[in-house]
């Protein structure tokens, strides 16, 4: 059965499993593992220069309000590097010098340099997603983004995007729901 996407604006959805070729090769293997909500997520070719978010709404049709944004943050404890991944609405932008900062534990969190964030999660700097991150790493999730039954995710890379439930993202290994992560 194929899903009906009310977000999608002009977007050609198909289900992910299906079109591995337009995501990233952890996500791929990510969503192929997922035991619930596999499913629901649908994926949908896009230009890549149209990949940031408000690019992408204005291009497709697609609600700045159903978007949801994956940052990558570190900082340092003891001289070990912490990373962590947010997800927040578009229309917010993540706490990080308060909430993540504690979940870290650290006296100081960042985002991380784009250089360093491509290279430890395999993805395209304006497609990472939390589906794939590398094991261990916490997945923040802001409690709007967990409820919302639409959302379009990176994907892993600038030519898709994901179409997912909040509930899919609140599922994923290491997420954890966090209140009043995303900032107006």
């Amino acid at each position: 059965m194929t899903r009906t996407w009310t977000i999608a604006g002009s977007l050609s959805v198909e289900p992910a499993t299906q079109r591995t070729d337009l995501l990233a090769e952890p996500v791929a293997k990510a969503l192929a593992a997922l035991e619930n909500h596999r499913e629901e997520a649908g994926v949908a070719p896009i230009d890549p220069e149209l990949a940031d978010t408000a690019a992408f709404c204005e291009a497709y049709g697609s609600p700045l309000a159903a978007s949801a944004n994956c940052v990558v943050v570190s900082g340092k404890r003891a001289g070990e590097v912490r990373y962590a991944a947010a997800m927040v609405l578009a229309t917010t932008r993540a706490d990080v010098n308060n909430v993540i900062k504690r979940r870290l534990d650290v006296r100081k969190a960042s985002f991380a340099p784009m250089a360093e964030a491509v290279e430890l999660t395999g993805m395209e700097y304006g497609g990472i997603t939390p589906v794939g991150l590398p094991e261990g790493w916490p997945i923040l999730v802001d409690k709007a983004v967990a409820e919302a039954p639409e959302l379009v995710v990176g994907s892993g890379i600038r030519g898709s995007k994901l179409l997912v439930s909040g509930a899919l993202l609140a599922s994923l290994p290491g997420a954890e729901v966090v209140e009043d992560l995303g900032k107006v």
